[in-house]
């Protein structure tokens, strides 16, 4: 039984203990993609990239989400991709805060 709990532990060590590899691709995957992470006066930066299927151009909803509900709050423009997992956005309607989602769903122009 000791040694069933011994190898248990140590394949529990190598997974978590490799987090801070796997973080940046599960922490965007599960958590963070599409979330707002910063907002100023040039436009707004989400955690939606390349890797998401991001393009410039591309036009996607905004909403503010509660744990009963979500809110349609504005649209915004694709106008920079910085890299697989960030994007530069130009706010085109509504009102967004840091901490918004930006839906992945396409919005038709």
């Amino acid at each position: 039984m000791r040694n069933h709990l011994g190898v248990g532990a140590a394949i529990g060590f190598m997974f978590f203990g490799s987090t801070p590899l796997l973080a940046q691709g599960i922490g965007h995957s599960l958590f963070m993609r599409g979330k707002i992470v910063r907002m100023d006066a040039g436009g707004t930066v989400a955690c939606l990239g390349k890797a998401d299927g991001a393009h410039i151009g591309q036009i996607l909803e905004v909403y503010h989400a509660t744990p009963r509900h979500r809110r349609l709050v504005g649209h915004v423009e694709v106008d920079q991709i910085f890299d697989d997992h960030y994007a530069h956005f130009r706010v085109r309607d509504g009102t967004l805060q840091k901490g918004d989602w930006v839906s992945l769903k396409r919005v038709r122009a």
